[in-house]
């Protein structure tokens, strides 16, 4: 028998056992949304009791509809930039790599807190031009680890909420500066999200306190000089959203009339560099 791997984690890193949580949970569906098997694999290697995260299964659309839907702009990018880097920044426990399973062109660079890394680096193989930083995402010395010769994509799912406004401008003005192109995927919170907070079990919970809200991809755009909006959805318009369940669906028709309900959830993509 395979020993269980220990956690030890507070804080805005804790907040992904939650999330890997909801995605094994999702793997057991009969419809599943993103059908994670790594996912439900990495859960049953970590010796922790998931029922003290307190977030029953049928939330488990609020992560995985997001993720789905990253995953096929991953996919996207990855088909049309077959050499160059992908930086996941917070990449906590996600199984993307393993997911999406990058060709041989691609240089993939996974980043969270030190913790967070030591973590991935029990419960998950390692693989060719796979490379794992152990930082803060607003620490900008992580950046010269990663070679700057080819388009980038880089990618913050479930990130920006916890920074503030002012490190997380000054994080995607350094990406800009840094590489020559590529495109940005991010999520963000809107002002309606932010504030009720506390309302948030999972914040509550690890003792998080969300900082950043973004409105509308304007937010961005007028802040940092040299992105390009290719999209922007949310939780209700995801393209993957068709696949969460009949209560996520009615929930849906419910807050048409309430735009910044239907829109705390945004997942943004945007491009940067000489336009081709």
């Amino acid at each position: 028998m395979t020993e269980k791997v220990s956690v030890d984690l507070s804080g805005a890193a804790q907040t992904m056992l939650a999330t890997l949580y909801l995605k094994a949970l999702d793997a057991d569906f009969g419809r599943p949304v993103l059908g994670d098997r790594y996912a439900k694999e990495a859960v049953s290697r970590l010796d922790y009791d998931f029922r003290e995260i307190g977030i029953a299964a049928r939330w488990a659309p609020l992560i995985t509809v997001r993720t789905a839907q990253y995953d096929i702009w991953a996919r996207q990018f990855l088909a049309v930039h077959q050499q160059c880097t992908v930086v996941h920044l917070g990449c906590g426990l996600d199984s993307r790599v393993f997911r999406l399973d990058p060709g041989p062109g691609v240089q993939w660079y996974d980043l969270d807190y030190p913790e967070v890394i030591a973590l991935r680096e029990k419960i998950y193989p390692t693989r060719p031009r796979y490379h794992l930083v152990a930082s803060s995402a607003t620490d900008p010395a992580w950046l010269n680890q990663i070679p700057a010769d080819r388009p980038v994509l880089l990618m913050a799912e479930g990130v920006s909420m916890y920074l503030t406004e002012d490190d997380g401008v000054a994080l995607l003005r350094r990406v800009v500066d840094r590489f020559p192109s590529g495109e940005l995927q991010i999520d963000f919170y809107n002002w309606l999200a932010i504030k009720s907070q506390k309302m948030h079990t999972l914040v509550r919970r690890t003792g998080s306190t969300l900082h950043w809200a973004v409105n509308s991809p304007q937010d961005i755009l007028s802040r940092v000089p040299g992105f390009r909006l290719l999209i922007a959805d949310s939780f209700f318009d995801a393209s993957t959203f068709h696949r969460a369940s009949a209560t996520f669906q009615m929930a849906r028709r419910l807050v048409r009339a309430a735009p910044p309900v239907r829109k705390m959830l945004q997942y943004h993509r945007y491009a940067f560099g000489p336009v081709n």
